[in-house]
């Protein structure tokens, strides 16, 4: 099969934009989200008038306040805007929510913020990248090369770029770059030309129910895949077979047997250089700055999809080269000779595995300590001893308590069902508070010895960086 002919009806590209046709005014309900503040971009700059409410001031809901949106954080009838063409809401707001209830008793059109992406997405060719973790990268990734090469994207990312500051940008060409979340399986309500899986691990399972479920899901997403569109894939799938799609490639990091590979791996000044095979065309001379081998992977595949899209070899090199990364994605927050500070947005055991080993390729075997800061408690129970494993490869573990997030407490599970499980390395639980005191005595009891600190997690764990920056710039300098 030859990949380089046309794949996909481009015509697409050139259609008008309608998915806002006759949208004069949006409210957001949980505006401070990393999904819903993109969408809130999104009709911001389409000069559509948006209003929020969120129950905590964040960075992220000032940041949409500057951009001129008015945000409440009380739950409250008298604050809420009675003029809105439809609100958005997402899963994550209580059911006993006033606001939410009285738009819902007022028949005002209610959207999650899946069915609203599902609207705004109806009519443009789409770029879906979907899986259990590297999806906010490998989206970031492929929206990156696409607005450097000037082929231009509607980008809905669940992370900041560092490169521009934002989780989204627009464009005239009507193609749009998705991060296709299983979670509430909002990812089925895509309709993708060209789609990636990244992973498919067990997750999320308080809406799943078990592992196999989950996988359906995510078969049933291979499935909405155009007729003439493309799947690509992560070799070693446990449910690879199963996956839907005319015309299907797998990637890896280097398995020789995938469509798509890097081969010439090294490590030079700190950055990865690397070739890349796909499907049968060698592409050279790529260099990624972002540390991990796990976002190598990532690279190969964004770079893959440039390939399917048609983007010139060149423009996709120095599009890698040049980005910078993705906030909380195994971002370099701190470095001197003696310490090294990453920050990591990894919630699940597999996605701490990739960390820690990426961690090891570029550092070797200096010391390793991660702070960790588990996600929810359903999580917790159903992969403690997964956890441990993942962790137990570094040398120090401490362990936060737990971040709830949606979630009201569970008996029995804590922090401590993690540390049962960690076998070698040295664990100690703390509270959040305590943190940069620990760090400050490790430093004492180790002057002369380097070390690599990681902070990771989804809840608000990044809240320590400026202090423990501020204690690295006093101790370190």
């Amino acid at each position: 099969m030859d990949m380089r002919k046309p794949l996909l009806d481009t015509r697409l590209l050139t259609r008008p934009f309608e998915g806002v046709v006759g949208i004069k005014e949006v409210c957001f309900i949980g505006i401070g989200g990393i999904g819903m503040s993109a969408l809130a971009r999104f009709f911001l700059e389409k000069g559509i008038a948006v209003t929020g409410y969120d129950k905590t001031r964040t960075e992220l809901t000032m940041q949409l306040e500057g951009a001129g949106i008015p945000i409440h954080y009380e739950d409250s009838i008298d604050q809420l805007s009675g003029t809105a063409d439809l609100v958005v809401y997402t899963p994550a707001i209580p059911a006993d929510h006033l606001e939410l209830n009285w738009y819902r008793n007022n028949g005002y059109a209610l959207y999650k913020r899946s069915d609203l992406l599902q609207r705004i997405t109806d009519g443009s060719l789409n770029i879906c990248i979907a899986g259990t973790h590297g999806k906010t990268t490998t989206s970031t990734l492929v929206a990156h090369i696409l607005r450097q090469s000037g082929m231009g994207c509607n980008a809905f990312l669940g992370g900041i770029a560092s490169n521009y500051g934002t989780n989204y940008w627009g464009s005239a060409t009507n193609c749009c770059v998705v991060e296709a979340d299983e979670y509430d399986r909002s990812f089925l309500k895509l309709r993708p030309h060209i789609a990636l899986i990244t992973a498919m691990d067990p997750d999320h399972l308080d809406i799943y129910g078990t592992p196999e479920m989950m996988e359906e899901a995510f078969i049933s997403f291979s499935k909405l895949i155009a007729p003439q569109g493309v799947l690509l894939y992560k070799k070693g799938l446990s449910r690879a077979a199963s996956l839907a799609a005319t015309q299907q490639l797998s990637y890896h990091l280097q398995d020789g047997t995938a469509d798509c590979r890097s081969v010439g791996l090294t490590v030079q000044n700190g950055a990865y250089q690397f070739d890349v095979v796909v499907a049968g065309d060698l592409l050279t001379g790529f260099q990624l700055h972002m540390g991990g081998l796990h976002n190598v992977e990532n690279a190969i595949a964004a770079i893959s999809m440039a390939w399917l899209l048609g983007i010139e070899e060149e423009k996709v090199k120095m599009a890698i080269a040049n980005f910078k990364g993705v906030q909380r994605r195994f971002e370099l927050i701190w470095q001197s000779d003696q310490v090294v500070l990453i920050d990591d947005y990894a919630h699940h055991p597999a996605e701490l595995a990739a960390l820690l080993e990426g961690v090891r390729s570029l550092h070797g075997s200096i010391s390793c300590t991660i702070f960790f800061q588990p996600h929810l408690y359903s999580r917790t129970r159903d992969l403690a001893a997964d956890f441990g494993a993942a962790l137990d490869t570094a040398d120090q573990v401490v362990l936060l308590p737990i971040y709830p997030a949606r979630e009201t407490p569970m008996e029995g599970v804590c922090s401590e069902l993690i540390a049962s499980h960690i076998k070698k390395a040295t664990v100690s639980l703390l509270p959040k508070e305590q943190v940069a005191t620990w760090v400050a005595n490790d430093l004492r009891m180790n002057e002369k010895q380097k070390r690599i600190y990681i902070t990771a997690g989804a809840g608000d764990i990044d809240q320590l960086l400026p202090s423990l920056c501020q204690l690295l710039n006093t101790s370190c300098n």
